[in-house]
């Protein structure tokens, strides 16, 4: 049970943060023997998953460095982010009753969503900033995070839920912090 909910923690928040690397992430954990992932996730082991999140990852690696570009691909993913989410943890939990598969696809995407909200706001916060090494750091932070959380949910499930639900609410309070102040500058504008 500890390593469906991390599961679902784990994987939905890291693939909020950046899908690619963390499909990447399972998929060669997966193909190397590392993880042995529930049967309605072993497609992520297989080539063409794992070159098509490698082509992507490092798409969104690039993107994710240039100012204002980085923004447009965090609009983009949106909707994609949180989708990735509810699939991976409808994913984890293939093996029990399918209303508890709905609600872990819910759970996920909801959670995906916040992890991917958080992210794109603090970088469209970054991005008014006239030097672009934090908007690096950001990135590079983010990559990490995602891989970093994968190999936890998959090896150490406890230790990735505690973590997981203290990023979901340091998620939660940047965007509340975010949103107050994307209120007060858009007032003065109107």
């Amino acid at each position: 049970m500890t390593d469906l909910i991390s599961g679902i923690l784990g994987l939905s928040f890291a693939a909020g943060l950046d899908t690619y690397a963390t499909v990447l992430a399972l998929g060669v954990l997966q193909r190397f023997g590392v993880v042995h992932l529930p049967h309605s996730l072993e497609v992520v082991g297989s080539t063409p998953v794992i070159a098509a999140a490698a082509s992507l990852f490092i798409i969104e690696f690039v993107a994710d460095k240039i100012p204002f570009v980085d923004s447009v691909w965090d609009a983009i993913h949106t909707v994609i982010r949180p989708a990735a989410g509810a699939l991976l943890a409808y994913g984890v939990a293939g093996s029990v009753d399918p209303q508890w598969q709905a609600v872990a696809a819910l759970a996920g995407g909801g959670i995906a969503l916040t992890s991917h909200t958080a992210k794109a706001s603090t970088r469209a916060a970054v991005n008014v900033s006239p030097e672009p090494f934090s908007n690096w750091a950001l990135s590079i932070v983010e990559d990490v995070l995602s891989f970093s959380l994968v190999w936890l949910t998959t090896s150490h499930p406890w230790f990735a839920a505690a973590v997981v639900l203290l990023l979901i609410a340091a998620a939660l309070y940047i965007i509340w912090k975010l949103s107050g102040f994307a209120r007060r500058v858009f007032g003065r504008i109107v």
